[in-house]
């Protein structure tokens, strides 16, 4: 490479660091977000910029000067001396001094970040493969924890991702919350403390809202904790941030900030649900397959495919040993999943009509035919005891 391009490559990718701090139409740079936390975060992060920015400069403006004052058409007898000990002193003694300076309030931010104390709302949060499970638990009387739930890609995203293949090919996606929005989102409400503790069931996963600036690792067996504080009403995305396995890009984290009025008018309505215990009903054949459809193309086909015939790892249900042979022990596997492979338990994570109408869908969809139909009673007698 010819030393002007080296130039060249050098001068685009200052124009590019430079740009990023400028204006609001540049795309490139992190976003303010809406916490105060969030605008301390930028805040810091604009000082170091501009920090690298002189520090570019006079970096890269000695340099220059260097190659075209001392160059050999005008300095044929160059210097014969091999150091100098001011010098070496001196651009040892300012980085160290730009590094603390920098540290100090990135240290106290550190601090701050991560002081969960005093909030009024603790949400427990869960990541499983390929969802997110939110549970409110009040630190004063426990009444939250009858308030759980899991928040799973919505129904149009996963349309679009079967339709165009992967996601990325056969069709334009013109959808802007393409992969973006889910079922339930978490709903928060607007000027609260809230704290996070943040956990996994099965594999590493990263809660991540940049909005909020809130980033924390979901670890299996450890509860880590973080916290926001939310200034402006709105809906705020995120994603998992931790490759967490086959649809890591399909958990997204959709966070609906609420005034305290409009809040606590969905808490309570989340709170009614749960007093209202199951649906129980008993379901026609008609009705079960219509749900189980519905529920088996957004917790199953992801791994055994719309059509039932599986994916790798994932086997195929169609006319084989689970769907065709002994009910029990179908209900068993979708409850309590298999052990050492990728089949999750379900029986905490579905509920009772969910399961007996997947149970029954895959048991007489595709070539299956076997007839059988389980109904939510039935799950709910086995889930507490009362079944074989």
């Amino acid at each position: 490479m010819s030393l002007f391009r080296k130039l060249a490559l050098i001068v685009a990718s200052f124009s590019a660091l430079l740009l990023s701090g400028c204006g609001d139409d540049i795309k490139y740079n992190m976003r303010e977000g809406v916490t105060e936390i969030s605008r301390e975060v930028y805040d810091l992060h604009m000082i170091v910029i501009w920090v690298c920015v002189v520090i570019g400069v006079i970096t890269f403006g000695a340099m220059f000067y260097s190659m075209f004052a001392h160059r050999k058409s005008k300095n044929p007898n160059p210097a014969k001396f091999s150091h100098s000990t001011v010098v070496e002193i001196i651009w040892t003694v300012i980085p160290f001094i730009i590094l603390i300076a920098l540290a100090v309030p990135a240290v106290g931010l550190l601090i701050k970040m991560e002081d969960a104390s005093d909030s009024e709302l603790t949400v427990m949060v869960k990541g499983y493969q390929w969802k997110w499970e939110y549970k409110y638990i009040d630190g004063d009387d426990n009444l939250g924890n009858d308030v759980s739930f899991f928040s799973n890609l919505d129904q149009k995203s996963r349309d679009l991702s079967v339709n165009s293949g992967s996601g990325f090919s056969g069709i334009e996606i013109t959808d802007e919350n393409y992969l973006l929005e889910v079922d339930n989102p978490l709903v928060l409400p607007v000027g609260k403390k809230v704290r996070f503790l943040v956990t996994a069931d099965d594999v590493i996963h990263s809660f991540w809202v940049p909005d909020f600036s809130v980033k924390k690792d979901a670890v299996p067996g450890f509860i880590n904790e973080v916290w926001t504080k939310v200034d402006e009403p709105g809906i705020y995305r995120g994603v998992c941030a931790e490759l967490c396995g086959k649809d890591h890009g399909f958990m997204p984290i959709v966070v609906k900030v609420l005034p305290q009025a409009e809040y606590d008018a969905w808490y309570a309505e989340k709170v009614a649900e749960a007093e209202a215990g199951p649906d129980l009903n008993e379901r026609t054949m008609g009705q079960l397959m219509a749900e189980g459809e519905a529920a088996y193309n957004k917790y199953c086909s992801s791994c055994h495919m719309p059509n039932g015939e599986g994916n790798g790892p994932f086997p195929s249900l169609v006319g084989t040993a689970v769907t065709t042979g002994p009910i029990e022990k179908h209900i068993d596997v979708v409850l309590n999943g298999v052990s050492g492979t990728a089949m999750q338990a379900f029986g905490n994570q579905l509920t009772e009509a969910e399961i007996a109408a997947i149970i029954t869908y895959e048991r007489n969809a595709w070539s299956n035919d076997m007839g059988d139909k389980v109904q939510p009673q039935e799950i709910h007698d086995i889930k507490n005891g009362g079944g074989e």
